[in-house]
């Protein structure tokens, strides 16, 4: 496959790989610092067949996503921190209804207006419990500007293939540098599956997942948020249908948790071994770099959710795991979930990355205990 080469932002390496996965519509409320992100998109949609609407604010254009969606169009949108809480109630609507649509979080500093210029990662928990009740979605985390592209393809293909909403939550720091990218020609995709013609609209087969009844394609189906039977008429008082409706729209994600999931893995033998994820990671690898002999092992998570814990797994013979994070630790809490083994969060917010130096004093600190 022939390519071409790019140097970039980050911002912009998301907006390339939301066009290449077949993205059609955007819609979106400019706010930092994901700006860039919209900008590049209304320039490039209308050129490409699609359509860029600047809406009124976050909640219209998550609303928008989702109408979107359901035409048959590949959709998505972009936020940080204030925006993406007011997006919840309608993401919720988007599991209940099982519709695919991607969200591009550039995480910021909070609570509140925060940091509006300073990176964090303090959403990822807000991505897969801001909603009320019991959700599934997949939420991933690119550390470089080449997987702003990537993984937003990857997103699309999971939120389509799953029929849920995805997440590429990014950070400040990764959505803002500017690094040499490759552009393929084309990019492998998937579509959602078209419901068969006579088919309850929310009838599943052996993978969870119903066909999609496009509007305008001679579908008769009901679409709403509130507990709803396979033909999707509302049956809010049975508790019958809401458990085996809640638990397929979870377990339908869940269930792929091995098949889709995306790390990697260095130094497999290691005792001491970092998880980490977004911009820390890059820290972490140059720390790694910096003392090749020590055997530092690595769990870089791409994939964050549904959390991969047979990941940890990979490092049998693993003592402690050091999570470092730009938020107060909570993929930390995520790995003592999942270990029996000593579990170290190592935070930092405000802003600013870790450096290497700082995570050695981590590393020092506990090789001493």
């Amino acid at each position: 496959m022939s390519k071409k080469v790019a140097f970039i932002q980050g911002n912009e390496g998301a907006a390339h790989g939301a066009l290449y996965a077949g993205c059609t519509f955007f819609a979106g409320y400019p706010i930092t610092p994901s700006t860039e992100l919209a900008e590049r998109m209304a320039a490039r949609m209308p050129k490409m067949d699609g359509v860029f609407v600047q809406m009124e604010d976050e909640i219209a254009s998550i609303a928008a996503v989702i109408g979107a969606a359901w035409t048959g169009k590949k959709a998505m949108t972009a936020t940080s921190g204030p925006g993406f809480s007011l997006m919840m109630e309608n993401l919720g609507f988007a599991v209940m209804t099982e519709t695919p649509l991607l969200v591009v979080n550039v995480q910021r500093g909070g609570p509140s207006t925060g940091q509006p210029t300073m990176s964090a990662q303090g959403d990822m928990l807000q991505c897969r419990y801001g909603s009320h009740g019991d959700i599934g979605i997949v939420a991933l985390a690119p550390n470089s500007v080449q997987e702003m592209y990537d993984l937003t393809v990857k997103a699309f293909t999971l939120s389509e293939r799953l029929r849920c909403p995805a997440f590429l939550m990014t950070d400040e720091h990764v959505a803002h540098m500017r690094e040499r990218i490759d552009l393929p020609d084309a990019v492998e995709v998937v579509d959602r599956a078209e419901l068969e013609p006579g088919t309850p609209p929310f009838a599943a087969g052996p993978d969870l997942v119903p066909g999609f009844p496009t509007f305008g394609k001679g579908h008769r189906v009901h679409v709403t948020g509130l507990t709803h039977d396979e033909r999707g008429y509302p049956v809010a008082t049975d508790p019958e249908v809401h458990a085996a409706l809640v638990e397929r729209l979870v377990r339908k994600v869940e269930g792929a948790r091995r098949e889709i999931a995306d790390y990697e893995v260095v130094n497999p033998g290691a005792e001491v071994v970092f998880v980490c994820y977004g911009a820390p990671s890059r820290a972490v690898a140059q720390l790694v770099a910096d003392r090749p002999d020590e055997g530092i092992g690595v769990l870089r998570l791409r994939l964050v959710w549904p959390f991969p814990d047979h990941a940890l797994a990979e490092f049998p013979d693993a003592a402690v795991f050091i999570v470092p994070e730009q938020n107060l630790g909570q993929i930390a809490s995520e790995v003592e979930r999942h270990t029996d083994r000593p579990v170290v969060s190592a935070p930092k917010i405000g802003g600013e990355l870790h450096t290497p130096a700082e995570l050695a004093r981590v590393l020092e600190e506990v090789r001493r205990r």
